[in-house]
């Protein structure tokens, strides 16, 4: 990309948290002269240490959005705030023609999501959804893997994500693991939120991204913190193509793991660790091969897409299944909570706080994945059929 343009001027919306990897990304792609931070929009506003780096003019700083995109003439902006106002501020750029980099989920509901598919669509902005692994180049060597016929016949996808978080992380923001605050949905739970990742992937790798890929959603939501969502849970989505596309993940992990992603194929499997771009083929007739891809940044290709009409690689609309599956769990009975036998205590890994490790929970994520099983149909003792939700 030309380094002789004007650096597109951007607003982040959430600096703090996760905002904090927006924050270096953005001073990344600010040091190649491809975007300017112009504005940051926090309820507090950062202090000088936190906006160390940045060359020049310190960003504006306002709490109010709306007034910093007509301030700072921000051409996009990125929104990394709680999920529950991602739909407003949403449509608030668009309103003023600010293109955005949204960060997952896209919405706590379905109905907001559909909000927000509307307004982008009549404001014909560019809208980005910041499921950072569709940017991995491992995506589309995946799938040409699975078109050549390297594993034979897809039977199905399963996906594993095995997370610690301690009991800090549910004290970090007054919407952690909370399914709804009054009459607002918040739907923070495992799946929709934390590991949304391996949902999303799972649901991009067999080409049913799309609201309409979706025929059937089987949850079992389960808890072993004192919280309102699920911190341990399965989801079974059959696409209309009729496969099962089974996510089994948890953030009471015995030993943290890296989250990954099984094609299931009838002569061998291609599992993708997603968040380090590692790719392995084990078929019959071959030995292993493993791969390590390339990735390309959401923001830059926003940036791309904007400047030279380079193709979004996270368009809303690719993320209507994901939507689907927010929904369900929106919609599915309370979390149970786990007996106190499936769970104990344990020292947190830093900060001398405790986490709470739901027994053999290692295994049971990796079985569900590998045999594209509910919890309940694996006879886990707690996961009981009778507690299973569907829509």
């Amino acid at each position: 990309m030309s380094t002789h343009r004007t650096p597109l001027p951007i607003v982040l919306a959430g600096a703090r948290g996760h905002g904090r990897w927006h924050l270096a990304n953005i001073r990344r792609l600010q040091h190649e002269g491809l975007v300017r931070l112009a504005g940051v929009c926090e309820l507090n506003p950062l202090d000088e240490a936190e906006l160390t780096d940045f060359a020049g003019e310190l960003p504006e700083q306002s709490a109010d959005f709306g007034a910093l995109l007509d301030s700072t003439g921000a051409r996009a902006a990125v929104i990394c705030t709680p999920i529950q106002t991602h739909t407003e501020l949403a449509l608030t750029a668009a309103a003023r023609g600010v293109h955005l980099l949204l960060e997952k989920p896209p919405a706590a509901t379905r109905s907001d999501f559909e909000r927000i598919l509307n307004g982008v669509r009549e404001a014909g902005i560019a809208c980005q959804v910041g499921f950072q692994s569709f940017g991995s180049h491992a995506v589309p060597a995946i799938r040409a893997l699975v078109r050549t016929g390297a594993v034979g016949t897809v039977r199905g996808y399963g996906a594993a994500g095995a997370w610690v978080r301690d009991d800090s992380y549910y004290r970090r923001a007054p919407w952690a693991g909370r399914r709804r605050i009054g009459d607002t949905d918040v739907v923070d739970g495992v799946l929709t939120n934390p590991l949304a990742h391996a949902v999303a992937t799972a649901l991009e790798l067999a080409g049913s991204g799309a609201a309409q890929d979706i025929a059937s959603i089987e949850t079992e939501l389960f808890r072993a913190h004192d919280i309102e969502a699920d911190d341990t849970s399965c989801v079974r989505i059959t696409t209309t193509a009729g496969l099962p596309v089974t996510v089994a993940v948890t953030l009471c992990a015995e030993q943290a793991a890296e989250p990954y992603v099984i094609v299931h194929g009838d002569r061998g499997r291609i599992t993708f660790w997603y968040k380090q771009d590692r790719v392995l083929v084990q078929r019959a007739g071959h030995g292993p091969q493993e791969s390590v891809h390339g990735r390309t940044d959401l923001l830059e290709n926003l940036v791309d897409h904007l400047v030279r009409g380079a193709a979004l690689l996270v368009p809303p609309h690719r993320t209507g299944a994901f939507m689907q599956v927010v929904e369900a769990v929106r919609n599915a009975p309370e979390p149970l909570a786990l007996p106190s036998d499936a769970w104990h205590t344990a020292p947190a890994n830093s900060g001398g706080g405790t986490r709470r490790v739901v027994r053999g929970i290692d295994a049971t994520v990796a079985a569900g994945a590998d045999t594209l099983r509910l919890f309940s149909e694996l006879g886990v003792p707690w996961a009981l059929p009778t507690e299973v939700s569907s829509s």
